[in-house]
């Protein structure tokens, strides 16, 4: 029986889970999971709903779920377990998260689907044939990057993909094409700001760090400054080279990027500001 999920963000305010549950118990729908958070006058909530045989519609239960929540000056939104999310994954010449995210997707741990690789280079293509996910080389310079930016949001409009995951996309995108695309996810290392710019890895090796990172987060307009989703870090020592540096590096990349994307693609994850709020 497909499930229904609920994400709901509205002023706190007295009896609003009962009346947020009780409107599912009137229509006779079970609720399977709930979980909720509080804080500064703002209230967050997630319910799956397992909607049995349907007896109602789809439209009608999101039309009257709207209605609620206009009374309670809530946003909310909905998502159905058998609507799967479509992904576009974009990269560059890494190919460490894109295998992961693949692998992981055809292993039923990311219930989405992966209909498009999107690249700056032709490098990955031979990963995305082994797939046989449709790959496309899209080139960019200064010069050429409104018009690049314009040909890929036409392929993900073309697509309906849902999610962009930037999975070591080595291009800043402009502010245009974050207002006009989908919800984008990117994984950066965990030294910004202290190690930008070429060679993180390297440099953390010079200064003799002893811990390394990754964050996940949603793209925004400021540089890797958009809501962080995940996050995680492991311990280094001063006997590891670089490479080993960077070995170490990709594997907490890879595990933080599957995470974040998991956590959006199961909506637990409420963006409140610059924060997030994951249920």
């Amino acid at each position: 029986m497909p499930s229904a999920t609920f994400l709901v963000a509205a002023p706190d305010q007295p009896g609003l889970v009962a009346r947020l549950s009780g409107f599912f118990y009137q229509l006779a729908l079970n609720i399977t999971e709930s979980s909720n958070h509080s804080e500064e006058s703002r209230f967050f909530m997630r319910l799956v709903v397992d909607l049995g045989k349907e007896t109602t519609t789809r439209r009608s239960i999101e039309e009257s779920f709207g209605a609620l929540c206009k009374e309670l000056s809530g946003e909310w939104s909905v998502g159905y377990e058998d609507v799967r999310a479509r992904v576009a994954i974009m990269v560059t010449k890494d190919p460490a998260c894109l295998y992961d995210l693949v692998l992981r997707q055809r292993n039923g741990e990311l219930p989405c689907e992966i209909p498009v690789i999107i690249s700056n280079h032709a490098a990955l293509e031979p990963v995305a044939e082994s797939f046989r996910i449709p790959f496309f080389s899209l080139p960019v310079t200064t010069d050429t990057k409104p018009v690049q930016e314009r040909h890929v949001l036409e392929l993900l409009k073309r697509l309906h993909i849902d999610l962009v995951v930037l999975a070591r996309y080595m291009q800043v995108l402009s502010d245009d094409f974050l207002r006009l695309a989908p919800p984008v996810i990117n994984i950066h290392h965990g030294f910004l700001p202290a190690f930008q710019g070429a060679k993180p890895y390297h440099q953390a090796y010079a200064r003799g760090v002893k811990m390394i990172g990754a964050t996940a987060h949603y793209a925004t307009k400021d540089l890797d400054q958009g809501p962080i989703i995940e996050q995680d870090v492991a311990r280094v020592g001063h006997h590891m080279t670089p490479d080993e540096l960077v070995r170490v590096g990709r594997d907490v990349e890879r595990v933080v990027l599957a995470r974040a994307v998991r956590a959006h693609l199961e909506r637990r994850v409420l963006v409140e500001g610059r924060r997030t709020v994951l249920l």
